[in-house]
C-alpha cells in the first residue's frame, strides 16, 4: 500500500498536465506550441524569479527582522513578499509570452493551453523530485547504510527513510492533490492576463499579480500556522474559486472582445444588386493583437 500511494502520488503529477494538454488539443484543436510557450515562460520566470529571491529579497525579510518561524502580522508580511515575488516574475512573464509569441493567439483556447504549459511544467517538476526521492529511497532500503553514505551522515540517513516510510498514505499522496488545484489556479492566471490584452486595460494584469500573491501569501501563512491539511484544503478553495474565473471569462474563441461591446459576429451577406454596385463594406474588420 505504501509503495503503491507513493508511486500515484509522483505519476498523478506527471501526468496531470499533459492529461490537460491533451484534452484541450482534442477537444478545442489548441495547438501544442502554446503549451511549449507556456513551458517556456515559467522556466525564463524562474531563472530571474529564484536569484532574485535569494540574493535580494531574502537579505531583505532578514534585514526587517522578519522570518518564516515567526507569527501574526510578521508572518503575513513574510508570506505578502514572497507571494509578491512569485507574482510579479511568473505574471509579467506570462503577459510577455503573450506581447511578443502569442500575437495571433490570444483567446479563450490559447489561454488555457497556455496556462496548462506554465503551471504543468511545474507540476512535472515536482512530480520529478518526488519519482527522484522514491528511486533513491527504494535502492537505499534494507541497504548497508554505512557502504554507501559517509559515516557522519548515517544516522541522518535512517532518520530521513524512516521518515519518509513513517509517512500515513493520506499525506503520502498530497503533493498530487496540491497539484491537481494548483494546476487551475495558473490557468487562471494566464485567462486574467489574457484580458489585458483582449480588452486593452492593463490593470488586468495587476489584478493577476495580486491574485497570484494572495494564493501564495495565504498558503504559506496557513502551512506555518496550521498544518498542512488545512493548508491543502485552503489551496483547494482558492483552486475551486480559480476555474470560476476561468468559466466567467470563456469567450468564443472565434471572436474578438472590445471592452463595451459586445463580442464581434460575421456580418449579413445580402444579394448584390444587378447594376454591380459592390458589396456593402461590413462595419467590422477582422484583426489580430
Amino acid at each position: 500500500m505504501d509503495i503503491v500511494v507513493r508511486i500515484l502520488n509522483f505519476s498523478i503529477m506527471l501526468a496531470l498536465p499533459l492529461g490537460l494538454a491533451i484534452f484541450l488539443a482534442r477537444r478545442y484543436k489548441a495547438g501544442w506550441g502554446l503549451f511549449g510557450i507556456g513551458v517556456g515562460s515559467f522556466i525564463v520566470s524562474q531563472v530571474f524569479h529564484i536569484p532574485f529571491n535569494r540574493w535580494v529579497l531574502e537579505p531583505l525579510v532578514s534585514g526587517l527582522g522578519l522570518s518564516l518561524n515567526q507569527s501574526g502580522l510578521q508572518l503575513a508580511a513574510v508570506g505578502l513578499l514572497y507571494g509578491l515575488s512569485a507574482g510579479l516574475f511568473e505574471e509579467i512573464t506570462r503577459a510577455l509570452g503573450y506581447r511578443f509569441f502569442l500575437k495571433d493567439e490570444r483567446n479563450w483556447v490559447s489561454g488555457l493551453m497556455y496556462g496548462a504549459g506554465h503551471g504543468g511544467i511545474e507540476a512535472i517538476a515536482v512530480g520529478v523530485l518526488a519519482l527522484v526521492a522514491f528511486v533513491q529511497i527504494m535502492a537505499l532500503r534494507g541497504a548497508d547504510l554505512s557502504s554507501v553514505v559517509p559515516p557522519e551522515q548515517v544516522d541522518l540517513a535512517r532518520s530521513q527513510i524512516e521518515a519518509y516510510w513513517a509517512m500515513p498514505w493520506y499525506q503520502a499522496i498530497l503533493g498530487a492533490v496540491e497539484r491537481l488545484w494548483a494546476l487551475p489556479i495558473q490557468v487562471s492566471l494566464s485567462i486574467l492576463v489574457l484580458q489585458a490584452f483582449r480588452r486593452k486595460r492593463f490593470w488586468w494584469l495587476g489584478l493577476a499579480i495580486g491574485w497570484h500573491t494572495l494564493v501564495d501569501a495565504v498558503a504559506v501563512f496557513a502551512m506555518q500556522t496550521w498544518n498542512v491539511y488545512l493548508t491543502e484544503a485552503i489551496v483547494a478553495v482558492f483552486g475551486l474559486v480559480s476555474i470560476g474565473i476561468i468559466l466567467a471569462l470563456k469567450t468564443d474563441s472565434r471572436d474578438e472582445f472590445v471592452e463595451g461591446q459586445p463580442p464581434l459576429r460575421m456580418p449579413e451577406i445580402r444579394p448584390v444588386a444587378p447594376s454591380g454596385q459592390n458589396l456593402e463594406d461590413s462595419r467590422y474588420e477582422s484583426h489580430n493583437e
